[in-house]
């Protein structure tokens, strides 16, 4: 069952991960190079240096799960990440990036939001 939504934290890792890695290898890599506690309940979002298949780890009452997408044709955009190798994104730009949304062409409109 897709049990992520808005309520969720999002953490891109910009750097090219090796989709053979698992539950327990993306969350070492969580830890060590993206600094973060994979049990927090945030979602971590991986991509392939062919940025066809994407995976994203997430902590859930019980375990981890897993959800992988790989693309037949095309390839996943990512966001700008402009210092470090991590960057937090929202629910909305997940969403975007999932369904081959450009990023850079969305416009927004103004809300008030907390969250800076």
């Amino acid at each position: 069952m897709f049990n992520l939504g808005s309520s969720h934290r999002y953490f891109f890792y910009s750097q090219p991960t090796d989709m053979r890695k698992s539950f327990d290898s993306l969350s070492g890599l969580v830890r060590t190079a993206m600094d973060a506690d994979p049990f927090s309940g945030s979602v971590y979002i991986f991509i392939n240096k062919q940025r066809n298949r994407i995976k994203l780890l997430h902590w859930e009452a019980g375990g981890f799960t897993l959800y992988y997408k790989r693309l037949e044709k095309g390839q996943f955009e990512v966001p700008d990440v402009s210092s470090g190798n991590t960057c937090s994104i929202r629910w909305s730009d997940l969403i975007l990036i999932l369904e081959g949304i450009r990023l850079k062409n969305v416009q927004r409109s103004v809300r008030f939001s907390f969250i800076k």
